[in-house]
């Protein structure tokens, strides 16, 4: 669909791609600015890089903090929580 952006343009393609690339990429569109979720991972990595390395402005978005509600940190462990929720009223001591 068309954007609703001046000038705006579609590169629809699937990365991770090479640091070289994406420079050649930010260089040849002009780009000014790069804005990127920091999800933690290195798929975006090669990006960030070119763009620091040719001046350009990198804006990274926070990810939000976690709520507070109950998790784990295994598959077992996940798995005994949700047994607990499904035990009988008297077997959970409730």
């Amino acid at each position: 669909p068309k954007l609703a952006l001046p000038d705006a343009l579609y590169l629809l393609a699937r990365g991770p791609f090479p640091e070289a690339d994406e420079r050649a990429l930010l260089e040849k569109y002009g780009i000014d600015a790069v804005v990127s979720k920091n999800s933690g991972g290195e798929a975006t990595y090669g990006k960030i890089a070119a763009a620091r390395a040719l001046g350009i402005e990198v804006i990274m978005v926070r990810r939000p903090p976690l709520p507070d509600v109950p998790s784990a940190e295994t598959v077992d462990a996940l798995a005994a929580m949700v047994d607990h929720l499904f035990e009988p009223v008297a077997d959970r001591g409730v």
